[in-house]
């Protein structure tokens, strides 16, 4: 683990079902960060965008297709962990699908590189197309043992006790807030990082959909402390946030707040 591991949230707006515009753009992100980044999250759908009919299917992306092979490269390359959304086609089912794409894999063994969650909390007109996740996902990351989570899934606190363990030492987010509700998605992060006492990263979509009615998403990506507060965070602009996580903080927060020495 790098000693002071470097995160970036990549706010970005997303094209809905322009797959190689998309990863173009995710590309051209990644290879503007700072060299010191570790790993960048991206929002959720980033790759695909999504919309809440058949068309979605058609935009859905392999996890071993050429796509993802890209970011595989891409991470590689820029010596730099991915965590990207798409909708995934995976054979028999269509899922809201987040990727985690380790930047030591190869093109040998692009599997071992790449960790796949399915969100378990499909929101509205996702039920129309998708099927949820039934696992809890957790990676080892720059950061250390890193639990993922997608947008929705921030309001259900049983996902996030399940998360609530001594070994894990943060949550990756990835989301596409309605900017009506960015206050909630704001809050959530903050109360999601205090119940564990862990670092969240949270990656949201901005601008506006581009398929079908006009909605609007909130951006503010964040990254809060483990004591709930904020250490960095963006409004709506298409902006990369980038901050350093001292390990440290982690242990020094949970000796004040100490859940794992007292619960019951």
């Amino acid at each position: 683990m790098p000693a002071n591991p470097t995160v970036a949230a990549c706010q970005m707006t997303v094209a809905d079902l322009e797959p190689e515009r998309n990863l173009a753009a995710v590309e051209s992100r990644v290879a503007g960060l700072p060299p010191e980044t570790d790993v960048a999250l991206f929002p959720e759908y980033a790759l695909t965008g999504f919309v809440s009919d058949e068309r979605a299917e058609d935009a859905a992306l392999s996890r071993d297709g050429p796509e993802l092979d890209r970011l595989r490269t891409l991470a590689t390359d820029h010596d730099c962990a991915l965590v990207v959304g798409f909708v995934e086609d995976g054979g028999d089912a269509y899922y809201n699908a987040t990727a985690y794409i380790d930047s030591t894999g190869s093109d040998d063994t692009p599997d071992t590189a790449t960790t796949v969650y399915r969100k378990r909390h499909l929101w509205a007109g996702e039920r129309e197309v998708l099927d949820p996740g039934d696992e809890r996902v957790t990676v080892e990351t720059p950061v250390g043992t890193t639990g993922l989570l997608t947008c929705y899934d921030l309001n259900f606190v049983g996902e996030s006790a399940a998360f609530a363990r001594p070994e894990i030492d943060a949550l990756f987010v990835v989301g596409a807030w309605f900017a009506a509700h960015s206050q909630n998605w704001k809050l959530l992060l903050r109360a999601r990082a205090l119940d564990g006492v862990r670092w969240v990263v949270g990656a949201g979509r901005t601008g506006e959909s581009t398929v079908g009615d006009p909605t609007q998403y909130a951006g503010r990506s964040r990254v809060v402390r483990p004591d709930g507060s904020v250490k960095a965070g963006l409004n709506r602009g298409e902006k990369d946030l980038v901050a350093a996580l001292d390990p440290a903080v982690v242990s020094e927060t949970r000796e004040f707040i100490p859940i794992y020495d007292e619960q019951r």
